[in-house]
């Protein structure tokens, strides 16, 4: 099976959300999947899911949520690192889904090179489906990506004041 590359983006709640799914069914399929969190450092609930999953790797790229400050130099060699081990994991040929998550904030906030990132995922093996999520897609993921989708906020309860809830949103 050739694989493909997805861009989940846009200002709607549920990027993280689809990319998890996918990764579920994929293990579900007895494939094996990696997923790298960039610019995510605090504990959410998927970071239980290689208990339940043996084909399942993941690892967080980023210290406690930085969105609202500006980077530090721990945030930019945060992502260096983590850029060098999606780098590795996209040269393993028995890896089917690689998820690069919130790469796309990582670009915005120039901890990352989308050109970087594009480069890489060029030389990656045929057979390796790629999921990069995130607001603020760059205009490079999109136009090398097979399939784009936007997640488009129609109404969302923290407007209304309600606050991340565990299982939910983390």
């Amino acid at each position: 099976m050739e694989g493909k590359v997805q861009v989940y983006t846009g200002n709607g709640k549920g990027k993280t959300t689809a990319a998890l799914g996918l990764a579920v069914r994929s293990l579900c399929a007895g494939r094996k999947v990696v997923i790298g969190q960039f610019v995510k450092g605090m504990t959410y609930s998927e970071l239980k899911l290689p208990d339940y999953f043996e084909n399942l790797s993941l690892e967080q790229f980023g210290r406690d949520c930085f969105v609202y400050r500006k980077p530090t130099e721990e945030d930019y060699q945060k992502a260096a690192d983590g850029l060098a081990r999606m780098k590795a994991y996209l040269e393993d040929e028995s890896i089917d889904l690689l998820i690069f998550d919130e790469i796309n904030v990582a670009c915005e906030y120039k901890l990352v090179d989308p050109k970087v990132v594009i480069d890489l995922l060029k030389k990656r093996p045929k057979t390796m489906e790629v999921v990069l999520t995130g607001r603020y897609a760059p205009q490079e993921f999109i136009d090398f990506a097979d399939l784009v989708t936007e997640m488009k906020e129609i109404k969302h309860y923290y407007k209304q004041g309600l606050k991340a809830r565990l299982g939910i949103e983390y």
